[in-house]
C-alpha cells in the first residue's frame, strides 16, 4: 500500500492555494511595470530622470513589501488590490494615447505591446484575488 504525501498548506487549503496564486501575480505585475517603466524611458516617454528614479523605486518597494513582508496581513491585499488597479491603469493610459501603434510597429515594439497586455493580465487577475479576500474577510467580520 502506498503512503498518502502528508498535507500541506498547498495542498489542504484553497485559500491558501489563492494567496499563492495573488503573491506571484503580484510579482510579475511589479517586474513587468518595471521593464515598462524602463521602455518608457527608453522610447523618450519618460524624462528618466530623478523622479522616474525616485518614484519608479517608492511604487515597486511598497508593492513589493505589501507582498513579501507584509504576506497574509489585511494591508497586504489592500497593497496588491491597488498594486493591480495601478498595473490597469498604466496599460489603459497607454492603449488610450496616440501614437500606441507607432510604436507598436517600431524596433521592440513587440516586448512594448506584450508588456502591456501582460501587466493588464496580471493586474486583473490580482484585483480579481485581492478583492475576493477582502470581501471574504469583510463578510466574515
Amino acid at each position: 500500500m502506498k503512503d498518502n504525501p502528508p498535507e500541506t498548506p498547498a495542498t489542504s487549503s484553497g485559500q491558501w492555494n489563492r494567496a499563492v496564486l495573488l503573491t506571484v501575480m503580484s510579482l510579475i505585475s511589479g517586474i513587468l511595470f518595471m521593464v515598462h517603466l524602463a521602455d518608457d524611458i527608453a522610447r523618450g516617454i519618460e524624462p528618466g530622470d530623478l523622479n522616474d528614479l525616485v518614484g519608479g523605486t517608492l511604487i515597486s518597494f511598497v508593492w513589493l513589501y505589501g507582498t513579501l513582508v507584509l504576506r497574509g496581513r489585511f494591508l497586504s491585499y489592500v497593497i496588491m488590490l491597488i498594486g493591480g488597479i495601478f498595473a490597469n491603469l498604466v496599460s489603459y493610459s497607454h492603449m488610450r494615447g496616440t501614437g500606441i501603434g507607432e510604436i507598436a510597429r517600431s524596433d521592440g515594439g513587440f516586448v512594448f505591446a506584450l508588456t502591456l497586455f501582460l501587466l493588464a493580465l496580471t493586474g486583473v487577475f490580482s484585483v480579481a484575488l485581492s478583492v475576493q479576500y477582502l470581501w471574504g474577510r469583510l463578510r466574515a467580520g
